[in-house]
């Protein structure tokens, strides 16, 4: 897994992407429910979500990294197949605007039942603020008084 260096801006930019961040978490819950979801661990690059390898879900999860990386340049993301598991590996750029995104994706399985407003004040509680418009664009990532402004349009 290629993990992005520091200097990847910590942005999450949803403008071009095929759904909305309500409709992503809403798959992300959909996923965690499946009888597939085996469970989580931590790394030593990051986290690690597990499935039963069946019909689908290793094709799913590719398709669902691969549209997470669209918008966050900062993560890095590994699906591979190990005998009847597949594993679903994630690592952010060092940043402590990243890691902490990082934490909270890893409580995903735990925290999806609660609004995408408690997943915004669990990150402003660690010290990241996202701005947004209407679109999902994610226009400024501010946390610990560091403010990275959305490159480009």
């Amino acid at each position: 897994m290629q993990i992005p260096d520091a200097s990847t801006p910590i942005v999450c930019d949803m403008t071009d992407a095929p759904d909305t961040d309500v409709e992503r978490l809403a798959e992300y819950r959909r996923l965690f429910t499946h009888a597939a979801y085996l469970g989580r661990e931590r790394t030593a690059a990051g986290i690690r979500f597990r499935f039963r390898t069946e019909p689908g879900i290793e094709a799913w999860l590719r398709d669902l990294a691969a549209r997470e990386k669209a918008c966050c340049a900062f993560f890095a993301f590994d699906i591979t197949t190990d005998g009847d598991e597949v594993r679903y590996d994630a690592a952010v750029t060092d940043n402590g605007a990243a890691r902490a995104i990082l934490e909270e994706y890893y409580a995903l399985p735990d925290t999806l039942v609660e609004s995408l407003d408690g997943l915004s004040e669990r990150l402003a509680a660690r010290g990241v603020v996202f701005t947004t418009d209407a679109a999902g664009t994610v226009h400024r990532v501010q946390t610990a008084g560091v403010v990275s402004d959305r490159v480009g349009g």
